[in-house]
């Protein structure tokens, strides 16, 4: 099967580098240069623009930061889709919006090209492990052919229902994400306060039964003084946004997670936007 890959970021790239381990005929492209050249010495091939990526290919995946950016790479002037096969299939791992995906769906849809959404709960571990949670909003067959493609990259799919719901329940798992961390930084501080050690604190109460599981690696995290970037906290308040932006379209009160993307946002202007997310612990600390 001909595959390509769009956009090698620090998920990408190790996605891209998963699916060359099975699949030797890869044929990716970024906006800038580096991460395409370790794959090529990985044996991708590389293309010259995002419209010769996606020549021939059989399978597209894209895995970009922001909407705006999808829609430049996949329908600008530039863009790859008027290049696509008809009946390939257009995966895009990207976090957006799903209003944004069913705009896309119906718009590759009308030049005979399948679209699903299948964004990945995960962060750089687990994208370079291929241990990667795939949430799909896809036309079932749809899914059936690219699923072996998943399994190189993840060890989970989950099929949540047509294009857009896989982003839609995405956006879920990010506001809740980005609370969790919020609400293990906050009793951290205050138990601080109240006279626990810090170590007494980041060994017991991220395994405690209510709280989050994956606040245990970010506790380390913390101890550590260390938020070298595993999923950008510039990324969680994008997040965030576009789930304050949905909400919106859907008329339904967030009022929690409007606060958090606000605490995110003020992170953001102090510095942090390019650290790991818990760093917004650090944040709340000064």
């Amino acid at each position: 099967m001909k595959v390509s890959f769009i956009g090698l970021g620090i998920m990408g790239s190790r996605m891209a580098a998963n699916l060359l381990k099975k699949n030797k005929t890869l044929t990716v492209f970024n906006r800038s240069a580096d991460p395409i050249q370790e794959l090529v010495k990985q044996g991708a091939v590389a293309a010259d623009s995002y419209r010769d990526a996606v020549k021939d290919a059989e399978v597209v995946f894209t895995m970009l930061p922001l909407p705006e950016v999808v829609e430049t790479v996949a329908f600008s002037k530039v863009g790859f889709v008027p290049e696509m096969k008809k009946n390939a299939v257009w995966v895009d791992c990207s976090t957006v919006n799903p209003s944004f995906s069913w705009k896309s769906f119906l718009r590759a849809k009308k030049r005979g090209i399948r679209f699903m959404d299948a964004p990945v709960s995960g962060t750089k571990p687990n994208a370079e492990n291929a241990d990667l949670t795939f949430i799909v909003g896809a036309a079932k067959n749809d899914l059936e052919t690219v699923k072996p493609l998943l399994e190189y990259m993840g060890e989970k799919i989950m099929h949540v229902g047509e294009p857009g719901k896989g982003t839609a329940f995405k956006m879920l798992v990010n506001s809740l994400l980005a609370q969790s961390m919020l609400a293990l930084s906050e009793n951290i501080l205050l138990g601080e306060q109240l006279g626990f050690p810090r170590d007494f604190l980041l060994d017991t109460l991220p395994k405690m039964s209510v709280t989050a599981p994956f606040t245990q690696a970010k506790a380390e995290m913390i101890r550590k003084d260390d938020f070298e970037v595993q999923f950008p906290l510039e990324w969680m308040h994008k997040d965030l946004h576009l789930a304050a932006l949905t909400a919106y379209e859907q008329g339904q009160p967030l009022p929690l997670a409007n606060l958090a993307k606000e605490l995110y946002a003020a992170a953001k202007q102090d510095g942090l936007g390019r650290k790991d997310f818990s760093a917004i612990y650090q944040f709340m600390k000064n």
